[in-house]
């Protein structure tokens, strides 16, 4: 946590809660570029640029929503293109705890790209995990990679969730 406060030492803060005076600017969040729609909380600058990374988004996203995402990549370490699949599976809240994730791997539960794995596999981003969880199966598209347990509205924004509808009750 200490590592955290010291991304805003020599900032200026001034009365309206912005860096440096610059008027609608957010503070830099770790792990995200400035230019980043993410970092900015969906809001651009106008230009023509920052215009289509956040129509590609439907959704405008909360800036307190994309610190704690900024917050969970910058958990990863540095230039890691994977994550453990028990890890991400955990992180983005499809199982309750890390051992349940690895569990269900070791049973052959938890699929990447259609082949059963290991809790070490690692996942990139774009791949298929399903997963048989509570007598349905999950099937998500990877989109942002994570390590930190996040919460659910966070989460939603790391996977693309095209589950079958659950089965009546």
């Amino acid at each position: 946590m200490a590592s955290e406060g010291a991304q805003y030492e020599g900032t200026d803060w001034t009365k309206d809660g912005t860096a440096d005076g610059t008027a609608g600017a957010a503070p830099a969040s770790p792990g995200a570029a400035p230019e980043s729609p993410e970092a900015t909380g969906g809001s651009g600058n106008g230009d023509a640029q920052s215009a289509d990374s956040s129509s590609s988004d439907p959704r405008t996203m909360d800036p307190k929503v994309a610190a704690a995402i900024a917050a969970a990549e910058a958990a990863s370490p540095q230039g890691a293109s994977t994550v453990r699949v028990d890890s991400w599976i955990w992180s983005v809240r499809l199982v309750k705890t890390r051992s349940m994730g690895a569990t269900a791997c070791r049973g052959g539960h938890v699929r990447v790209n259609g082949e059963r794995v290991k809790p070490a596999h690692g996942v990139r981003v774009g791949d298929e995990v399903r997963l048989r969880h509570e007598g349905r199966e999950r099937v998500v598209v990877v989109t942002r990679l994570i390590r930190k347990r996040v919460g659910p509205p966070v989460a939603t924004q790391c996977y693309i969730d095209n589950s079958p509808p659950p089965p009546p009750r």
